[in-house]
């Protein structure tokens, strides 16, 4: 692995293709991966579901990324020449501070039965995962684990389960190849006191990981200054590198209905609001997100002890396609969710809304450490 990793969050790759989502570099029309390996990306950010469907088979949408779905992703990167982070969720949808939701299969589990679940689900798919010669090159136990996971018995503020589940799925991971580092990764980058609240705990019972992972989204999790406090901190205080696994800029305020082809009723919109924007570094402009990716991107290099050691754009080919949102129907009832369900990540791509790459991605390019 490159010391500074610059990756990009690719599950919706193969729903995008479905979709007819079309790419273009200076007005060539091109394959997403070639423009993704011409601007030095080298890693792939891949989310697990457990199973991501209704009773009645009825796909829950954003990717459709159960077992099956992310190993044909994982060969086609693999194959383009990518290394991928493999990020299981431990749910069959989104997983998050908002929701950690039981899989279906396992809601009945107490906490004997969800620790042994959690080893099980975590080795088995390590195993045909790495069978398909998927380059798995990092693994993130779980996704943005900053209320626990697995709820309610792996909610903070019970450590001692949190421990115990987490601690499954990094054992499970060591015993298959002990060489593929392991990350741990919280949202909420510019929060340090939640950081020193949740790994204090974390590793005052031991906890076998080598990457703490962030998210950082200016519109939810504060300045870039609070993030380079943060990361400085906790650096210092854990010892360990650090990678934002998630982060993201907008680069308009314009809307992409048109493309969607959704009625209001259907549409979820934006991911940020007027009031939210207003708080952030950098304008949601073109030249605000090329901005804020070059800010953003030096004070991770320079992250105390060289410990910044890279960043996960998210979803940064989501364009506006009809067929492709962040749920659907199905999805919706699972997460007792009111909805609705369109895109609601197009405005903060790395690809305006006709698939035409942005500035940012220049200076992705053009970075160095």
């Amino acid at each position: 692995m490159k010391k500074f990793v610059k990756g990009m969050d690719l599950s919706t790759l193969l729903e995008l293709e479905r979709c007819g989502a079309r790419y273009y570099d200076k007005g060539q029309e091109r394959d997403i991966l070639a423009i993704m390996k011409d601007y030095d990306v080298d890693t792939i950010r891949l989310r697990l579901w457990n199973d991501p469907k209704s009773e009645s088979g009825e796909w829950y949408g954003a990717g459709n990324n159960d077992l099956s779905e992310t190993i044909a992703i994982g060969k086609k990167v693999t194959e383009a020449g990518f290394g991928v982070l493999l990020n299981f969720h431990y749910s069959d949808f989104w997983a998050d501070p908002g929701k950690q939701i039981k899989p279906k299969a396992w809601k009945d589990f107490g906490m004997e039965e969800l620790e042994k679940a959690v080893y099980d689900f975590t080795k088995e798919s390590l195993e045909k995962i790495l069978d398909e010669g998927v380059n798995v090159t990092m693994i993130q136990v779980g996704n943005e684990l900053s209320n626990g996971l697995l709820w309610p018995e792996g909610r903070v503020p019970n450590y001692d389960n949190i421990y115990r589940l987490v601690s499954a799925g990094l054992k499970a991971c060591r015993e298959i190849d002990s060489k593929i580092p392991l990350m741990i990764h919280l949202d909420n980058g510019g929060n340090n006191a939640l950081y020193r609240e949740w790994f204090d705990n974390f590793t005052q019972r031991g906890g076998d990981f080598d990457y703490i992972g962030l998210s950082y989204y200016p519109f939810w999790h504060g300045s870039l200054d609070m993030l380079e406090y943060n990361m400085n901190d906790i650096a210092e205080r854990y010892g360990k590198d650090l990678i934002v696994a998630e982060v993201s800029m907008g680069f308009t305020m314009e809307s992409y209905q048109q493309y969607e082809k959704l009625s209001d009723e259907e549409r979820k919109g934006y991911a940020t609001k007027p009031s939210l924007v207003e708080k952030i570094d950098y304008p949601m402009t073109i030249q605000g997100q090329k901005d804020f990716t070059e800010d953003f991107l030096n004070r991770v290099g320079k992250v105390t002890g060289n410990h910044g050691k890279g960043f996960f754009w998210w979803e940064p080919a989501w364009i506006p396609v009809p067929g492709s949102g962040w749920a659907t129907p199905a999805s919706l009832k699972y997460m007792n969710d009111p909805g609705p369900c369109g895109n609601e990540w197009a405005n903060q791509a790395l690809f305006d809304y006709d698939g035409n790459v942005l500035p940012a991605l220049e200076v992705i390019r053009d970075f160095e450490k």
